[in-house]
Parts: structure tokens; C-alpha cells; sequence
């Protein structure tokens, strides 16, 4: 509470009368005469000061037209892809079905470290949104350490949205901004519940095993086709602000402020990549991503969805389809349709690495033994494990005593079957 506030309420025990302003009049959004440093470069770069309980801070609006191209999108496409999910039946967690393209909420922050905790400020918080015939870009800048109730008045008093959109924010981004809300919470709105799409895990997902890393620019320059040019590493943005807190000259923070508004600007672009991915709309699609993209699905129940992309991937000649009639193989089992699962784990067999193949070899003797009632092959292909895990074994140096004894049990309960 300011200390306007704070004489306002013992008012009643002042016994002067004399005509006083109501705080609420003098400090939302109106000049309470501060001199602020180099105003005339902030409003060159498009920033105002907003003024709330005795303090301000930026607020930056930038607007693009739909029909602008970042990398190999145009944002226009945006509403192509809310209006498909819309359509689709797919169950999964970037599904913006139900959802209007206004509702979706990109955002980033910028921020003085990388740890967690009260020791780390966020000086500027990022967001585009897709309006009906532009993207509007706002930022809401920090200028001095004691104004977090501005910057949070600032950012909180006009949200609207339903989920975030965010890269690696479910883990970062997000919990940074419920700890510096928790402090300035008794003079700010309550933080809105959103939900949230973190484009992070979908990166990782598709890309871990393609990229050197899957940082956001990573993803720009090499899967989005993005060319920042004269950009900010991010890594420099705390020194910067440092700097400007010093000198309060807004000439370095420029550079901040323009990262910061790529990357959220990277976020619409990325969301529209992944879910043409899911959506099995792009005919651009690498056998790997196709592949991941498959697993995924698999693994939150989309089951006929993947069996298909699967299938496709099979047919390839490339090293991703081995692994495609592997997962196929394995779901063709779970589904009981056993015949189909061995012909799959028969051609795994003979395309693959052997060394690589222990729990194939495995698999196939289960099914001759338990399905297929062919002993002979089960004993043979459980002999295959054999030397299998013995090659291993003299490679790694690496000893097993579980896994041979289940070996030889198997071998065991297989002579006999066939002697009876």
C-alpha cells in the first residue's frame, strides 16, 4: 500500500478539512508529473509510460499485418489452424479446439537470471495476440526496480485469453511470473487461470534427435526458416538491462525489446508448424517427424491415428522405418493380433542390427511358443537371444545373471515341449 493509501484511510482522524483526490483518480494510467529519463528515445521506439500507485513503467505496441511472413508461414495461417483443429477429432494437449484464434496467447519473458526463486526480476513481460486484420504485439518494460506494481497493473488489467502459448514456459516463464505476482499481489489483479501450450516439449519431441540443441533459435534458423538480423542474444539481455538501470538510456534495451518481440512472434509460427504436423496436414513432413509424431500420438491413445502414420513410415527407404515396423510391431500385439505383430517382429529380425535385436529375438520365440505352438522355432530364436546377449556380454563386459537365468529357463521349458 502506497502512502497516499495509507493517510487516505486514517483520513477520518485528520482534522483538517480540505478536498483530497482519491487515490484511484491520480494513479491508473494518468501523468502524476514524473520526470522520466530519455522519454522522447522511448516514444521514438513506440513505448508510453503507464502510470499506477505512485510509479510506471512501459507499455510497447507494435502491429503487423496478417498477411506478414515470419519465415515460412504467414500469420494469416493462424486462423487455418484453429479453424482445422476445430474440425478434428484428434485428442492432444495443442488441440485449440473450442477455442476462437484470439484466444490464444503468445508470450515471453525476459528476465535478470535464469535460476528461480524472489531473486530473479522479470524486467520485461512479451505478448502477441491475433486480432481480427493484424497481430498486436505488447511489451511491458520495468524501468526501475520498485515498479513490479505497475508492470503487473499494466499487464494484468486488460487479459482476456483462454491458454498461453508459450516456449518452455510451463517450467520457467509462467512459475517466474506467479512468484513476483505473489509479492505485488495485494495492489494487482488476481493472475487468471489459463491454460497452456508449451511448444518446448513439442520441439523436443520432434527435433531432440535432429538439432544440436532445441533452443527457440535453433528451431527458428533450422525448422522455421527465421533470419533475425542484427538480434540480441538473450543471454545478453540481463547485462543490458543492468546497463540501463545505471544510465536509464533506453538506447540498449531496444535490442532487448526487439528479441523479445521475435520471439513471441516465433511462438505463432511454430504453432502453426507443429499442428500441421499433428494434424498430418503438412506434405513436407520427414519420415522422423512423422515417426515422433506417431509416437506421440500413441502414447496419449490416438491408437488408429498412429497406426496409420506408422504404416506410411514403414514403407520408406529410410533407417526411421525400421523403427516404425518395430512400434508396430509391439502394437499389433498389445492388440492381440498376434499373426500380424510376427510378421512384423520377423522383419525387424532380418533388417536390423543384430546386436541391437535381444528383445526382438525375444519376442518372436513368446509368440511361437504361445501363439504360434511352433517349439522348434521359439527354441531357435531363444538361442538367437543366446548369442545375442553373449556378444553383448563380451563387449561390455557386462554380466547379467538375471537375464541368463531366465535364458536358460526358457531354453529349459522349450526342450521339454518339444521331447513331449
Amino acid at each position: 500500500m502506497s502512502l497516499k493509501d495509507k493517510l487516505n484511510r486514517h483520513k477520518k482522524n485528520i482534522v483538517r478539512e480540505e478536498h483530497t483526490i482519491p487515490s484511484s483518480s491520480i494513479s491508473r494510467g494518468v501523468d502524476l508529473s514524473f520526470e522520466i529519463p530519455h522519454l522522447e528515445k522511448w516514444q521514438s521506439i513506440g513505448a508510453k509510460p503507464y502510470y499506477f500507485d505512485e510509479a510506471y513503467c512501459f507499455v510497447r505496441k507494435v502491429v503487423y499485418p496478417l498477411t506478414y511472413q515470419h519465415g515460412i508461414y504467414r500469420f494469416e495461417e493462424l486462423k487455418e489452424i484453429v479453424a482445422a483443429w476445430n474440425q478434428s477429432d484428434l485428442e492432444h494437449p495443442l488441440s485449440s479446439k473450442g477455442f476462437q484464434v484470439n484466444q490464444l496467447f503468445f508470450f515471453d519473458t525476459e528476465t535478470t537470471g535464469l535460476g528461480g526463486g524472489t531473486g530473479n526480476t522479470i524486467f520485461l513481460l512479451g505478448q502477441a495476440v491475433l486480432k481480427e486484420d493484424h497481430v498486436e504485439v505488447i511489451q511491458h518494460f520495468l524501468p526501475t526496480p520498485g515498479a513490479e506494481v505497475a508492470l503487473y497493473q499494466s499487464f494484468l488489467e486488460n487479459i482476456d485469453y483462454k491458454t498461453l502459448v508459450t516456449y518452455n514456459g510451463k517450467s520457467f516463464d509462467w512459475p517466474q511470473v506467479k512468484t513476483r505476482h505473489t509479492l505485488v499481489r495485494e495492489h494487482v489483479p488476481k493472475l487468471p487461470e489459463f491454460g497452456h501450450f508449451d511448444l518446448y516439449h513439442a520441439s523436443r519431441r520432434l527435433w531432440k534427435n535432429n538439432l544440436e540443441s532445441v533452443r527457440l533459435a535453433n528451431v527458428e534458423k533450422d525448422i522455421l526458416s527465421i533470419k533475425r538480423e542484427g538480434d540480441v542474444p538473450g543471454y545478453l539481455a540481463p547485462m543490458l538491462y543492468f546497463d540501463y538501470i545505471q544510465s536509464q538510456d533506453p538506447e540498449g534495451i531496444k535490442g532487448v525489446l526487439h528479441h523479445n518481440e521475435i520471439d513471441v512472434l516465433s511462438l505463432i509460427s511454430l504453432y502453426i508448424h507443429l499442428s500441421k504436423k499433428l494434424l498430418n496436414t503438412s506434405t513436407k513432413s520427414t519420415a522422423s517427424e512423422k515417426y515422433e509424431v506417431a509416437r506421440w500420438l500413441n502414447s496419449l491413445g490416438e491408437v488408429q491415428t498412429a497406426e496409420s502414420m506408422y504404416q506410411h513410415v514403414s514403407q520408406l527407404e529410410t533407417k526411421t522405418a525400421l523403427h516404425a515396423k518395430t512400434q508396430l510391431a509391439f502394437l499389433y500385439k498389445r492388440k492381440k493380433e498376434h499373426k500380424t505383430a510376427l510378421t512384423y517382429f520377423l522383419e525387424v529380425f532380418k533388417e536390423g542390427e543384430k546386436l541391437t535385436l535381444f528383445d526382438i529375438a525375444i519376442e518372436i520365440a513368446k509368440l511361437y511358443e504361445h501363439q504360434v505352438r511352433d517349439y522348434q522355432k521359439a527354441l531357435d530364436y531363444t538361442e538367437e537371444a543366446v548369442n545375442i546377449y553373449k556378444t553383448q556380454k563380451s563387449l561390455t563386459r557386462c554380466q547379467d545373471d538375471q537375464k541368463e537365468e531366465l535364458l536358460q529357463k526358457r531354453i529349459k521349458r522349450l526342450r521339454n515341449k518339444l521331447w513331449k
